[in-house]
């Protein structure tokens, strides 16, 4: 079809959740605030599979218009435009403001405005801006990622999706089997805490501002605060929630040595849902599956996965003498590919049990249903994806910019006829086929 417009909303209310055009970037060319949004808004539709589609935005009298052009036909572009819509609205995205708000009025937003985060210049002085998942998908989502917090990187270059995590969540969702032109569906984020701030390597300054109870008190707040559970059933209840009983399902992302505030706040938000320990504590371990009411307003349960952070594996992984717990490498790696899996299970089976959806998955990377250690996948072919998985996260190259040392191709290579024992192949780089990982 040729052209389709819509009013997003006014440009007042949109302006406090887009990045102003002087806060990015500006290699990005956006230099008005038309441009943001247009920038976001095309994201948007690749995500969604809208290759050929693309979003020019205007500003008339005050109101955002969004014209859309080569969607695949009407119905979809209104489909589209109703949920774009819909993500901006007071019972959604809206509901950040009234988070915001408060932090404000407690004299507690940004406490360390003004001065440096850390001992880099580079990194500059702390900064914070609320930023919900703009660029995202709208309506093509398979499954979500509950997450901390998007870091400032993301606001500057105005992407949730050119850094490492994702960068590395791409490669195993491609290595579980997902075909490349749908890794986009599953990488669908909502954070605990919709604050832009230090991360992504400038996180490791002495202080965490997003702890567990300020995603509880500011963004979990019932009626009017409720941002977090707004926003997951708003998108796990998308259109292509195809469960009788279960809505997409959800992956909770934070490993026990990195980042562990989204499982947090999970667990103590569902903790009549959550199993328990011995002693009777709430849990929340990686790997654990369940399934819980997200929202009150959509009556369909969530089944959901705790997950590792999707970087962790690359941060703290290393290979150690017990396989069968992180940090070491094979069980990072093992663990991301279940989680993967997990997900995938939903698309072929939107009604299977979590309980099952987990046992098909680890039994697929671990070679048990219960996805405990050391890893033995079933297929050899699994077994070297692990290894060269392994391969990417422990080797760097630090320039131009930090990134593996080996792609996926070149790594499986590397891991070809190694045996697959992921810490015992002698394929270490710079040192020829002599040096041991």
């Amino acid at each position: 079809m040729g052209l389709y417009e819509y009013f997003l909303g006014a440009q007042s209310d949109l302006e406090k959740f887009f990045p102003a055009p002087n806060l990015l970037n500006p290699d990005l060319g956006l230099h008005s605030f038309a441009d943001v949004v247009g920038h976001f808004t095309n994201q948007s539709l690749k995500a969604d599979g809208f290759i050929d589609a693309s979003a020019k935005v205007e500003l008339n009298a005050g109101q955002v218009i969004v014209a859309l052009h080569n969607m695949p036909d009407e119905d979809t572009a209104a489909i589209f435009s109703d949920l774009h819509q819909q993500f901006f609205s007071a019972e959604n995205a809206g509901m950040a403001l009234n988070g915001k708000a408060l932090l404000e009025q407690l004299n507690v937003w940004n406490p360390m405005e003004g001065y440096p985060v850390n001992g880099n210049p580079a990194d500059g002085d702390c900064k914070w801006h609320l930023f919900p998942p703009l660029g995202l998908n709208v309506m093509g989502q398979m499954g979500m990622l509950l997450m901390h917090y998007p870091p400032w990187q993301a606001l500057e270059n105005a992407t949730f999706i050119d850094c490492m995590t994702v960068h590395r969540w791409n490669t195993i969702l491609h290595a579980v089997g997902i075909p490349t032109d749908q890794v986009s569906f599953y990488r669908t984020i909502v954070d605990v805490n919709p604050i832009a701030a230090p991360g992504s390597g400038q996180s490791e300054y002495p202080n965490d501002y997003f702890p567990i109870m300020m995603a509880s008190a500011f963004f979990d707040g019932a009626p009017d605060r409720n941002y977090i559970r707004g926003m997951l059933g708003f998108y796990l209840n998308g259109p292509n929630a195809a469960g009788e009983e279960y809505t997409l399902p959800l992956l909770v992302c934070g490993s026990p040595l990195y980042d562990p505030q989204a499982p947090g706040w999970f667990r103590t938000a569902f903790k009549e849902e959550m199993p328990t320990d011995e002693n009777g504590t709430p849990v929340s371990n990686v790997l654990q599956t369940g399934s819980v009411q997200i929202n009150p307003a959509y009556p369909r349960k969530t089944p959901y996965m705790i997950a590792n952070h999707m970087i962790a594996a690359g941060v703290t992984g290393r290979c150690t003498d017990d396989p069968s717990k992180i940090p070491d490498i094979r069980m990072y790696e093992a663990q991301d590919c279940t989680a993967a899996s997990f997900l995938y299970e939903y698309v072929q089976n939107p009604n299977i049990d979590p309980a099952e959806a987990k046992a098909r998955a680890a039994t697929r990377w671990f070679g048990n249903p219960e996805g405990i250690g050391p890893p033995t996948p079933p297929d050899p072919k699994d077994a070297q994806i692990l290894c060269a998985l392994a391969q990417m996260d422990l080797y760097f190259s630090p320039t131009p910019t930090p990134h593996p040392t080996y792609t996926f191709e070149e790594a499986m290579e590397r891991c070809a006829g190694a045996d697959n024992k992921t810490c015992g192949c002698k394929i270490g780089p710079g040192s020829g086929d002599d040096g041991a990982p």
